[in-house]
């Protein structure tokens, strides 16, 4: 790795330093990862190795190899355990979400409930969650207190985005609380763990963990606006994909806010999945000339800003200056 360099996605390592370092760590969480889910029963090592092997951008823990650079006196081992944790739960989540979504493919192979079933991916889910537990246990009640209180936002998180808004419920503050916990919650805690284990003080976690909070939220807020404003050779995904699934997304909820929007032509098309290739066009000409679009990108630009308040109370080093560079490259990146 090289100055400069991104990892994962979004961080600018300038100092050569830390990147050596960062990179050291991932690799010393893949072994951590690979080796405990070895088993003697060899089917759920193979369905457990199935998404570790795909590999993925990693960025938990990347997250808390970061987090506890800024005091230099970090607990390497401590702190790789963390990082193992941060992304076995990661990992279990995305076999279960595979199953409620029907998916076919997860990074690039096929997912593991349509090379197997529905069962085996939730019971391999399920087995690293379990080895989650186990590792966290090494680190202490605290550690596992807040994994367990993170597992708990994750589920609520998920049960609130299958429910949808209950009635009289404001759509936009729903949307914004469930990706706040399906997405900002274990970020938050991979942050939190990263400061943990590296002597930082209770204001200087604390910070750390709100950084991680509302730049998980963004991410999502930032490909919500990708969906729909990115050209395919700009994005490399393919725009429309919430569209076609039915998935109502923060722009779209702000369109529909507008007063008589669900009785518009934009508002038929969000009323449910779009299949039509023309139809699906239409929406996104219509989302992209939207007061919604313009809404999305201010809140975007508001978590940004929240994220960099955060940063402001931790001291100026290396790891700050690369949790800087996300905070830029979040909104630049749907720009």
């Amino acid at each position: 790795m090289t100055s400069s360099e991104q990892v994962g996605t979004g961080f600018q390592f300038v100092d050569p330093v830390l990147a050596e370092v960062v990179q050291a760590g991932l690799a010393e969480v893949e072994e951590v990862l690979r080796k405990v889910v070895q088993s003697d029963f060899h089917p759920v090592m193979e369905t457990s190795l199935h998404l570790v092997d795909a590999g993925g951008k990693r960025i938990r823990p990347l997250f808390t190899l970061l987090a506890a650079q800024f005091t230099g006196t970090w607990d390497r081992e401590n702190v790789i355990k963390a990082a193992a944790v941060v992304e076995l739960t990661h990992l279990a989540t995305l076999y279960h979400d595979d199953v409620m979504d029907e998916a076919t493919m997860r990074r690039g192979a096929v997912s593991a409930n349509a090379k197997w079933d529905n069962s085996i991916a939730i019971l391999t889910g399920d087995y690293l969650f379990a080895h989650a537990s186990a590792l966290t246990a090494d680190l202490g009640v605290a550690a596992a207190r807040i994994i367990a209180e993170t597992f708990s936002e994750l589920v609520t998180g998920q049960m609130r985005e299958t429910m949808g808004p209950r009635e009289g419920e404001d759509p936009v503050e729903h949307y914004l609380k469930t990706i706040k916990e399906k997405t900002g919650s274990l970020i938050a805690t991979a942050a939190r763990f990263g400061a943990m284990f590296s002597d930082m003080s209770d204001e200087q976690t604390d910070a750390l963990r709100a950084y991680g909070d509302v730049i998980g939220a963004a991410f999502q807020i930032s490909d919500d606006v990708i969906d729909i404003a990115s050209p395919t050779e700009e994005s490399g995904k393919t725009p429309g994909t919430d569209l076609r699934e039915g998935v109502k997304t923060l722009p779209m909820l702000y369109a529909l806010a507008e007063p008589g929007a669900e009785s518009t032509r934009l508002g038929k098309l969000l009323s449910g999945p779009i299949s039509d290739d023309a139809e699906v066009a239409e929406a996104l000409d219509l989302l992209r000339s939207s007061s919604g679009l313009v809404k999305a990108r201010r809140t975007l630009d508001e978590y940004a800003d929240e994220a960099r308040a955060a940063l402001g109370k931790l001291p100026a080093c290396p790891a700050r200056d690369a949790m800087e560079s996300l905070s830029e490259y979040v909104v630049a990146r749907s720009n």
